[in-house]
């Protein structure tokens, strides 16, 4: 079965999400704060009529926090417990399971993020970590 993910930046280091749980990209919006929420946790934001919520992942992956650019862009994506937004530095391209090998996470490598982590995609010229959605999101407030 063909798989395709949704790559993005941040930094120079490049992520992958399942491309189904991608609802939209989105540039980046006005963010309502909510009280007492972690640093990470943005606010919230009205998206069509729908209030979402917002993590920035540089944070949310411990990257230092930066000011947006004209390539920010907030990934939207449908997780378990309802949407959610992911602030990235920049949405680069839908990458499908042709052009990449998938290889697990090498033990070197399980450290904090491998909760978040699912596997390593390799391609002739693309490496990006494929993260899990879900685990960025539901682990949110354990910091």
């Amino acid at each position: 079965m063909e798989q395709k993910w949704v790559v993005f930046s941040l930094e120079e280091n490049t992520y992958g999400i399942d491309v189904q749980s991608v609802r939209s990209i989105e540039r980046l919006q006005p963010i309502t704060r909510v009280p007492n929420a972690p640093s990470h946790v943005k606010g919230v934001i009205n998206l069509r009529g729908v209030v979402t919520p917002v993590i920035d992942l540089r944070l949310r992956l411990g990257y230092e926090e930066i000011e947006p650019t004209d390539e920010t862009r907030i990934l939207i994506a449908s997780l378990n417990q309802g949407d959610a937004g992911f602030i990235v530095d920049r949405a680069n391209e839908v990458v499908e399971s042709d052009e990449v090998r998938i290889e697990p996470i090498p033990e070197s490598s399980r450290d904090m993020l491998s909760a978040h982590l699912t596997a390593i995609a390799k391609g002739e010229d693309k490496l990006f970590s494929l993260l899990d959605a879900n685990a960025l999101f539901e682990e949110q407030y354990a910091e």
